[in-house]
């Protein structure tokens, strides 16, 4: 029985292109953005997958990569569960703010720490460990369980979530998973053992 998890983190934003801290705020994809989801189906529909169940994040750029990967694959109405456990990491008093004014006003060491620890949060939101612990619970009790029955899962998230996951399968350090940029709208392909370890990886970086 095949056990497929595919990742995805959502084409550029419309706030990712104006360098600023998006966190829980709903800006939607830029062409550029657009263009990567699309990309990202086709790499899949090239590889001959497809999905059984869909997940994603309660955050329209996240939806909508989700739906141009499906209209690539043909999927369109694939069942699909939304899911604010999903949601990118929340900036708190960061966000909307440009990365490099929040420098000015912060100083380069605290945004950094703030953008790169794992566990120091900024003002009123969430560290990345703070982060895991919505994504993984819901992982393990939602998404895991579908993936083992024989379910083909995709799941179009962002940056931060997908870290949490990311680190869940392979296995990182906090300190590993800080150093591991994941690409907007490129297709991360899991293939797991019966006890949810992976047994092969595939990043469809170009």
């Amino acid at each position: 029985m095949e056990h497929l998890l595919v990742l995805v983190r959502h084409g550029q934003s419309d706030w990712n292109l104006k360098n600023l801290f998006t966190g829980w705020k709903d800006p939607d994809l830029t062409e550029k953005g657009i263009e990567e989801a699309k990309t990202a189906g086709a790499k899949l529909r090239e590889l001959k997958l497809a999905f059984d169940l869909a997940y994603t994040s309660d955050l329209t750029r996240a939806q909508h990569t989700l739906k141009l990967i499906l209209d690539e694959l043909g999927q369109q109405g694939l069942e699909t569960v939304r899911d604010q456990a999903l949601n990118e990491r929340d900036y708190g008093d960061l966000t909307g703010m440009n990365k490099d004014e929040a420098r000015e006003k912060f100083g380069e060491e605290q945004v950094h720490v703030w953008r790169r620890s794992f566990d120091v949060p900024p003002p009123g939101g969430e560290s990345l460990k703070m982060t895991a612990e919505r994504v993984l619970p819901y992982y393990r009790e939602q998404i895991l369980p579908q993936v083992l029955s024989g379910k083909r899962v995709i799941v179009a998230a962002h940056g931060n979530s997908l870290r949490s996951l990311v680190m869940e399968l392979e296995g990182l350090t906090p300190d590993e998973i800080l150093k591991r940029e994941l690409a907007t709208g490129v297709p991360i392909v899991y293939r797991l053992n019966e006890d949810g370890t992976v047994s092969s990886v595939q990043d469809l970086a170009d």
